[in-house]
C-alpha cells in the first residue's frame, strides 16, 4: 500500500482535508481516559495534529517514510516508520504495552491494512474493556450541482479501472467492512456515523487532490492521463460557471466506532 502514495505525498499532505473537530470530540467522549493514541497509517499527520490537542501522548505510525516526512511536528506526537507486518514484539518495542492504549484511530487508512492480523493488535493494545477503536473514511467530494456532474463519471467510469480493489469498501462507507467490536456507550450498533469536513479550494487545488489519488498514479504508471485537456476544460467550464474562483468542498466522512470489551 505505501508505494502508491511516495510519488505524491506532498500533494497528499497540501490538499487532503482535515477532519471536524466535532469527529474527534464525539470519539474522545468514548474513552474515559485521554493518556495514549495509536493513529495507525497516520500518512502525513492530518488526524494526528487533531488528536494532539485532545490526548496526552499521540504514536503515528505509517509504512511510508516519505508521507511521514510531510507531518506536523509536536511536542506530544511520536511518528514511526513501520513494516508493513509487525509481530507482537515489534508492536510493543513500536507502538508501547499490552493493555495501555486509549483510543486506536485510522483516517481513510484501514482498507488496505490485513485486518484479521491488525485487529489481533488492536485488541492486544487497547486497555479492557473499553479502550476504543475508531475508524472512518471520507468519499467523494461534493462542490456543486455543475462541478459534481463533471466529477461523478469521471470517477465511476473513468478512473475506476485504476482503483486498487479494497477501494469500494470505502464506496460503501465502510458498511461492509469487517469490525468485530463492541458498541461504545450511547449507541446501539458500531456505525457508520456521518460527519462532514470542509476544505475551501480554488480549481488547481482541486486538481491537485485528484492528482493525489492512488487511482491518479497507477493510470499515470501505465502511460494513462486522467487529466486529458477535455476533462480539464469540462472542470474549468463547470467550476467558473458561478463566478467564484474558490469554493467550500465538502467531504462527508463515514466513523465505525467499538470498543474492545473483555476479549
Amino acid at each position: 500500500m505505501a508505494e502508491l502514495f511516495v510519488e505524491q505525498a506532498k500533494q497528499y499532505a497540501e490538499t487532503r482535508p482535515s477532519y471536524p473537530q466535532e469527529l474527534f470530540e464525539s470519539i474522545a467522549s468514548k474513552t474515559p481516559s485521554r493518556d495514549l493514541v495509536w493513529d495507525v497509517g497516520t500518512g502525513s499527520g492530518q488526524a494526528a495534529r487533531s488528536l494532539a490537542g485532545i490526548y496526552k501522548n499521540v504514536i503515528g505510525t505509517d509504512t511510508s517514510l516519505k508521507q511521514l516526512e510531510f507531518a506536523p511536528k509536536l511536542p506530544n506526537v511520536r511518528y514511526q516508520q513501520t513494516p508493513p507486518v509487525m509481530s507482537m514484539g515489534e508492536l510493543e518495542q513500536t507502538v508501547s504495552t499490552q493493555s495501555s492504549v486509549d483510543l486506536v484511530t485510522i483516517a481513510q487508512a484501514m482498507h488496505w491494512f490485513d485486518l484479521p492480523s491488525f485487529y489481533q493488535q488492536v485488541k492486544w493494545v487497547l486497555k479492557k474493556p473499553h479502550g476504543v477503536i475508531a475508524a472512518w473514511c471520507y468519499t467523494i467530494p461534493e462542490v456543486n450541482d455543475s462541478v459534481d456532474s463533471v466529477f461523478n463519471p469521471f470517477y465511476s467510469i473513468d478512473s475506476d479501472p485504476y482503483w486498487e480493489p479494497q477501494r469500494k469498501l470505502v464506496d460503501n462507507k465502510y458498511m461492509s467492512i469487517d469490525f468485530p467490536f463492541e458498541p461504545v456507550e450511547g449507541t446501539d450498533n458500531t456505525g457508520p456515523f456521518k460527519f462532514v469536513t470542509e476544505k475551501m479550494m480554488d480549481l488547481d487545488e482541486y486538481f491537485t487532490y485528484i492528482r493525489s489519488w492512488s487511482a491518479y498514479q497507477t493510470a499515470k504508471a501505465k502511460g494513462v492521463e486522467l487529466l486529458r485537456d477535455d476533462v480539464i476544460e469540462s472542470f474549468k467550464r463547470a467550476w467558473n460557471e458561478d463566478g467564484h474562483g474558490q469554493k467550500v468542498v465538502k467531504f462527508p466522512v463515514h466513523l465505525k466506532i467499538g470498543k474492545v470489551g473483555n476479549v
